[in-house]
């Protein structure tokens, strides 16, 4: 592994402290981060303090949060080590799913994420994604198992970005021809008839969040080429109507703004040898007053139906700035009781 404790197992509990040697400088410095940021990180989230010397870490805390701390950094740089990046969202990830000596073992790759090991990677041409919780690694083992899945859930819990980036997986693998990505272009707040611009102008901003997330895995460029070639569509919801989806990893974000009626004639479009997602947030439904969202619809009627998956995502889940989880809770606190 290239990684060993230099103290006695016994000494190190009673003294609190466990040292781990790292023989690639290059890489713990990366493993550090800037400025001593990842361990930063690990030191708050877990309570522990982790002084550098040399090429050495030593981890001082109680026993079981310093092993977890001595765990992960293990995992870390063996990620490192496989030339593998490592970002500040790798760090939460590490912490919230733990890590074991199987999640450290190097794996063959596999076009379709793996399981091995109790780790789920999902490959795309730009980066390998990775669930950072519990209920995403269940999310994505739901969307490589199920036809037809339902991800609920707040903002900033992967919902989309995880969705998106198996539709990736699945059209580069050669399982789908093509990627539809679409969104009800339902307003909030603003009135599209009042933004400057053509039909298509005033629809792309509510489609951007989409278009993002594909950037993300594919280049910019052979997004492009894809969307001229009709193999990568995003469009409004309303453009589905009439269609049979066959072939296709499709989804549907922002699904709580579609109402019953677009809610049905979406899941009705699945084809031969389609996967279809919908992906929303029941507390952020723009739908005008007395209009039935077709989320909360489909949920109370496909429940228990087979080869319909549900997966649920909490403020805990959520994996964007820290403070976003502590907005969707205080939120969450004040709404009335249902």
């Amino acid at each position: 592994m290239g990684i060993s404790a230099l103290t006695d197992p016994t000494l190190a509990d009673e003294i609190g402290e466990t040292q781990l040697e790292f023989p690639d400088n290059r890489l713990l410095i990366e493993l550090c981060g800037e400025y001593d940021r990842n361990l930063s990180q690990l030191e708050h989230q877990l309570g522990v303090q982790i002084i550098r010397r040399g090429n050495r870490l030593a981890v001082i805390g109680d026993g079981d949060s310093r092993e977890r701390a001595a765990a992960i950094l293990r995992a870390l740089y063996t990620r490192l080590e496989a030339g593998r990046s490592l970002e500040p969202g790798d760090i939460d990830g590490a912490i919230r799913l733990g890590a074991t000596d199987d999640d450290i073992s190097p794996r063959p790759g596999d076009q379709l994420e793996m399981f091995q090991g109790g780790r789920i990677e999902i490959k795309t041409r730009k980066k390998i994604v990775e669930p950072r919780t519990e209920a995403q690694k269940a999310y994505v083992r739901s969307l490589m198992t199920n036809e037809l899945a339902f991800g609920i859930g707040p903002a900033g819990t992967g919902k989309t970005y995880l969705a998106v980036a198996v539709a990736v997986n699945l059209f580069i693998g050669g399982h789908v021809d093509r990627i539809i990505l679409c969104r009800p272009a339902v307003e909030a707040g603003e009135r599209l008839g009042f933004l400057p611009g053509t039909q298509e102008e005033k629809i792309d901003p509510y489609m951007q969040p989409l278009y993002d997330a594909l950037n993300d895995f594919l280049p910019s460029k052979q997004v492009t080429k894809l969307k001229e070639e009709k193999r990568i569509e995003i469009a409004p919801l309303a453009f589905m109507r009439g269609r049979t989806l066959a072939n296709a990893a499709v989804v549907l974000d922002e699904a709580q703004n579609a109402t019953t009626m677009q809610m049905k004639m979406f899941l009705t479009r699945l084809g031969e040898g389609s996967r279809m997602v919908v992906t929303g947030d029941r507390s952020q439904v723009d739908l005008p007053r007395g209009v039935t969202s077709g989320l909360i619809d489909a949920e109370r009627l496909l429940k228990g139906v087979g080869g319909i998956s549900f997966n649920y995502f909490t403020s805990k889940d959520v994996v964007r700035h820290p403070l976003v989880a502590r907005i969707i809770e205080a939120y969450d606190a004040d709404a009335p009781l249902a």
